[in-house]
């Protein structure tokens, strides 16, 4: 039971971190664009499945589509992902300045990441909710004694404290990247 826990608690913490990778700061960083879907012949593809992201500089992305008859949906996709950036394209690569975060943008992203780290802290507490309740059916239908249920679900509140710890340490951790 204790595993199963785990291994979801896992995922969970690892979601957090990619959710997290999304999040702009004032620095260059493909991850950026993990989200981003371009139409590539009928299909939503991700962008790095159809370009090459690279960081030539601390504030700049260069996208090079793989198809260059790509380059306008990859802008255009760039554009409604609303990562408040504005690509510019020579008809082979798309450049992108990104731009300095102002004080209030800061404030709003710090926000953004307090809400989605406390998604992520519910989500460990349902876990840690379902897996009380898996234990004490098994205790009425007699697989686990008193003690053992006590022990079990001592256990799994140590691994949500865990959990949790590691989410507010991820979380600080990003906050300090944006107000840097």
């Amino acid at each position: 039971m204790a595993f199963d826990a785990t291994s979801k608690m896992e995922k969970t913490l690892s979601s957090l971190k990619d959710e997290f990778n999304t999040i702009r700061t004032g620095r260059a960083s493909a991850a950026i664009f993990d989200k981003v879907r371009v139409d590539y012949y009928g299909n939503k593809s991700p962008l790095n499945q159809v370009a090459q992201i690279s960081i030539p500089e601390a504030r700049t992305v260069l996208i090079s589509p793989f198809d260059k008859s790509l380059i306008s949906e990859i802008e255009k996709a760039i554009q409604v992902a609303d990562l408040g950036l504005n690509p510019s394209n020579d008809g082979k690569v798309i450049r992108i300045a990104i731009p300095a975060l102002t004080a209030d943008r800061r404030k709003e992203l710090v926000k953004q990441a307090k809400n989605t780290a406390e998604n992520y802290r519910t989500t460990i507490r349902n876990i840690r909710r379902d897996g009380n309740d898996d234990l004490k059916k098994q205790q009425k239908a007699g697989e686990l004694t008193e003690d053992q249920l006590k022990k079990e679900t001592d256990e799994l509140q140590k691994l949500t404290d865990k959990y949790i710890a590691e989410i507010n340490k991820v979380y600080e951790a990003k906050e300090k990247e944006i107000l840097a």
